[in-house]
């Protein structure tokens, strides 16, 4: 994907936002809206979104209010808990651009469990 840092206001995320694609929620309040991942890698695999237009967490940190920062991370934790994953611990992943294979121009925290996840991150390809 050659990476672009504008919104498109017609991403699959902001879709799901709208309401015209379902998706399998497992949390939401005022700022986010967390629903599991429709290709898992893990036998817990939740997509954690803010409800805001954001492309990443670059874009996040810089144009997010501080409630909206604060309601994002809320979430993560909330989601862990519903989903009983700090007993055996998890991952949480955000890819942010080119170089980290970010798929979709909407902020999104992966938070994974329920599984040996193996080392952090893999090795350089060549």
């Amino acid at each position: 994907m050659a990476y672009d840092m504008t919104y498109d206001p017609n991403n699959i995320f902001a879709r799901i936002l709208r309401g015209e694609i379902p998706c399998d929620k497992v949390y939401e309040d005022e700022n986010c809206l967390a629903f599991n991942d429709i290709a898992p890698k893990a036998p817990v695999h939740v997509l954690v979104i803010p409800k805001g237009a954001y492309v990443n967490l670059d874009d996040f940190h810089a144009k997010a209010s501080d409630a909206e920062i604060a309601a994002l991370i809320r979430a993560v934790g909330t989601v862990a808990k519903l989903k009983d994953l700090p007993a055996t611990g998890y991952r949480i992943l955000s890819n942010n651009g080119e170089d980290a294979h970010q798929e979709v121009p909407h902020l999104h925290i992966h938070v994974i469990g329920k599984r040996d996840l193996g080392g952090m991150v893999g090795k350089p390809k060549g």
